[in-house]
């Protein structure tokens, strides 16, 4: 999704704003920034609120690094749906004399990166995507639930620095019955606005779809809407535009069916998941309480820094 012509002056006056206050570090790439103290220790206190309200999940708790393998990641149809969004990891993997020529094309300042093979790696896209080859088969009696955070990657470069190319989620995941998929879903959607609510935030929940590639991706999307298998809360970030800062999703069998996951009554698995976006969360606050995390409100900086 291009920028907003519109609001590119914002965009940039936050961006910058951020930096000379100490919150981001900025790179030669859009969308790509380092963090500081200032800005994790916001992170920390938003993920202490969400693994409160996750405390009686009764969840397995699994932290993944930021890559998966490429059959999984092929299993999941990210590639059909999103292909614009990926990200492939290749390596060098020629002997001397592969070698030599690539430090010769790297001298000449040709594309030394036409040289390098596939890694048989991913960077993962959503965090809960390594968690389905760990289920197939049979789930217990009441499906399982995971709880799961950790970096995920999506190729879209931008000036808004709420829409970065690397960022982390906190997913709280179920996978079993149609109805447990639904009820985990509908549990999920109060507790993120009273958070969002709780932190001084004004939130909406809003019918989403995904941004599907391609022509039959508008028809997935208008599918998506139509049966209302996404719900957004978002907040306003920018004069005029609100920002996803959580999300809430019904799979349906999207991952029950490649992965050969059943229920304990032995039908397909269906599966939904929250996940909260922390960067977003973190600039969504900075947004509306201001750069001087000192002078937030009591409320807020209370529940952030406790």
């Amino acid at each position: 999704m291009p920028d907003n012509p519109e609001l590119a002056s914002e965009y940039s006056a936050f961006r910058d704003g951020l930096v000379d206050a100490d919150f981001l570090v900025r790179s030669d790439i859009d969308g790509l920034y380092g963090r500081t103290d200032k800005f994790e220790d916001i992170i920390e206190g938003i993920d202490r609120l969400v693994v409160e309200l996750g405390s009686d999940q009764n969840a397995k708790v699994l932290r993944f690094p930021p890559v998966m393998p490429t059959t999984v990641f092929e299993k999941t149809d990210y590639l059909a749906s999103f292909p614009d969004l990926t990200g492939s990891i290749h390596t060098f993997t020629g002997n001397d004399k592969a070698h030599a020529q690539l430090l010769q094309v790297h001298s000449d300042g040709g594309d030394w990166t036409d040289l390098l093979d596939p890694s048989g790696e991913m960077l993962i896209p959503a965090a809960c995507h390594p968690t389905y080859p760990l289920l197939t088969g049979t789930l217990p009696e009441g499906g399982r639930k995971l709880d799961v955070y950790g970096y995920c990657f999506r190729h879209e470069p931008s000036i808004d620095p709420t829409r970065m190319q690397a960022f982390r989620m906190h997913e709280y995941v179920y996978v079993g019955t149609p109805e447990g998929a639904l009820a985990h879903r509908e549990q999920w959607a109060p507790r993120g606005l009273k958070l969002l609510t709780d932190l001084g935030m004004t939130p909406e929940k809003v019918v989403a779809n995904d941004p599907f590639f391609g022509r039959a991706g508008r028809m997935l999307a208008v599918n998506q809407r139509d049966g209302e298998l996404k719900y957004e809360l978002v907040v306003q970030t920018y004069p005029g535009q609100m920002t996803a800062v959580v999300s809430v999703n019904y799979h349906e069998d999207h991952f029950g069916k490649p992965f050969n996951i059943k229920s304990a009554d032995g039908a397909v698995a269906h599966s939904s998941c929250v996940g909260f976006g922390m960067e977003r969360i973190a600039l969504a606050l900075l947004a509306t309480h201001g750069l001087d995390t000192a002078i937030w409100p009591e409320s807020v900086r209370e529940l952030i820094y406790p």
